[in-house]
Order: structure tokens, then sequence, then C-alpha cells
């Protein structure tokens, strides 16, 4: 048995076995230059992971295949590796979540064949899957060298998926402190994530309408979707009379000086301080 070596096919290859292999390299159980590409069993019974190849799903034993006809579930080699990391307590149950609802589930459905796809829009999967060299059989060398370019992108992309996922939760107990007012706002003295956490606190029933926070150099007003599923919708939108506007022509509508920007969307605006992103503020929840 080869220490922390992963065995997957050779071949052409798929997101899901990519995934799986780059999921093993992120959370450190397993090493790049040990990944061994074969279908020889001989071969494979001499590593430790085996993903996507050898017809058996037994995590006892390391081994995730989903091919053979005594699987019935609806996991790739993806989704049993990052339910294993679970399982294992590699990561905690927030973090299988995460990753399951950013990547993870929708390769898995697209290697089930249970995505459609739709013009304009690129999967994660599709990305992995463009790596594949365009003409077929190509000699096994260009294959390798294919699959591990798809492999750093992977793990590349899980790592900096992993680190916004890290500064969002470092910035909760803020937002969390910002909800407590129960004011028509939120204030953020610097410039943070706040909606996964916000919508993570309960933020559907909370009574704020708009965010201020700094953006750069100057102070944005936004406003607060909805719902989490409803991000590109606001609960009160900017007024009409702005939508679009910059600077003077802004300046002139709102009767602030320092008005900047007013999206023609009406959901965010930028101003030059704190104290102008207030007046909008104050403009807006004021009755008529």
């Amino acid at each position: 048995m080869i220490d922390r070596s992963i065995g997957t096919h050779d071949g052409s290859f798929h997101a899901d076995e990519v995934t799986a292999c780059a999921l093993l390299l992120t959370f450190g159980l397993a090493d790049e230059n040990k990944i061994i590409r074969s279908r020889d069993p001989m071969a494979l019974s001499g590593c430790e992971y085996v993903c996507d190849v050898g017809g058996i799903y037994d995590p006892s034993k390391k081994r995730f295949d989903h091919h053979q006809a005594g699987y019935r579930g609806d996991l790739s080699s993806a989704g049993m590796i990052l339910q294993y990391l679970k399982e294992q307590k590699v990561i905690d149950t927030a973090t299988y979540d995460f990753l399951n609802d950013s990547v993870v589930s929708g390769v898995d459905a697209h290697d089930n064949g249970k995505v459609t796809s739709e013009p304009g829009t690129c999967t994660f999967s599709q990305v992995v899957s463009n790596f594949v060299p365009a003409v077929y059989d190509p000699p096994s060398d260009v294959q390798n060298k294919a699959f591990f370019e798809a492999l750093d992108f992977a793990v590349g992309h899980f790592k900096r998926l992993l680190e916004r996922y890290s500064y969002i939760g470092s910035c909760r107990e803020k937002v969390a402190e910002s909800m407590k007012s129960k004011e028509k706002f939120l204030y953020f003295d610097e410039a943070m994530p706040w909606m996964d956490s916000f919508f993570e606190m309960e933020g559907e029933n909370h009574p704020a309408l708009f965010v201020i926070m700094p953006s750069g150099t100057h102070w944005k007003l936004r406003g607060i979707p909805p719902t989490m599923d409803e991000k590109m919708k606001v609960r009160v939108p900017l007024p009409t009379e702005w939508a679009g506007l910059l600077d003077q022509d802004l300046k002139k509508a709102s009767g602030i000086e320092g008005a900047i920007f007013c999206h023609k969307g009406r959901f965010i605006s930028v101003w030059e301080t704190k104290e102008d992103a207030f007046k909008a503020l104050e403009h807006i929840l004021s009755p008529t």
C-alpha cells in the first residue's frame, strides 16, 4: 500500500474524479505526485484511495466508485469523497454544506446526467471538462498532462472558496452586532461580507432595509434583498428619480452634494462620505 496515494482511471477524465482528487489534496490526505491513473486492478490495489474506478464503494476501505450496479445513490466520486471527509471529521457539517452547495452537488448532478445546460451558463464541471484534450484518443502523456492541469485548477478553486468562507465566518460577529439594534439599516465601519451571515442569523425576519459601509475611499448605500434566494431584488429600491444618474445629475436629483452614482437597477448607490450616505438613507426613509 502506497501511503497518501490516489488511484483513478486513465484515459479521458471528468469533473467528478478531478474534484474527488482535488478534495483529498486540499485537505491534506494525499499527495499529487502519488496519483496513479490506471485501470489495472493490481496498480489500483496498492493505492490508499481509489476514486471513480474499481467497482467498489466502501468508505471503510477508501474505495469510492459509483458505476457498479450495486450502487443506487446519487453521488459521484466527488460527493462520495466529500461525504467521507465529513464522516471522518476532517470537515464539519457547515463546511460540508458550503462545499456541497458551492460545487460538489453540481458535479454529482452533471456526472449522473441530471443537469440541463443553459445557453450562456458555464458550470464548474464544464470548465473542468474543457481541460480534456480536444483531439480524441490522444497519447497517454498528453491526457495525463491535461488531467493534472485540471486538478491544479480544481485545487486552486477549492482553496479560494475556503479562504472566502473563512473570511465570511470571521466577520459573522460584526454582522450579529449590527443586527442587534433592530434598526432599518445595518452599519459597518469597514467593508466586509455580510449577506450570508445576515440570512443565516434569521435576516429574513430582520427589519433592516439597507446597508451602509465603506467602498474604497467612498461609502455605499445598498438595499437588502428579501431573502438569500432573491439576491437580485431589494426590500425597498432606491428612488426612481436617482436611477442611473452620475455625479452632477445625481447631486441635483438628490440634493446631496456628495452624490457619486446610483445604479439603474436602484439597488446600490455610492456617496463621498458616510454622512452623505446617511443623508441619502434619511431621504429614502423619511415620510413623504
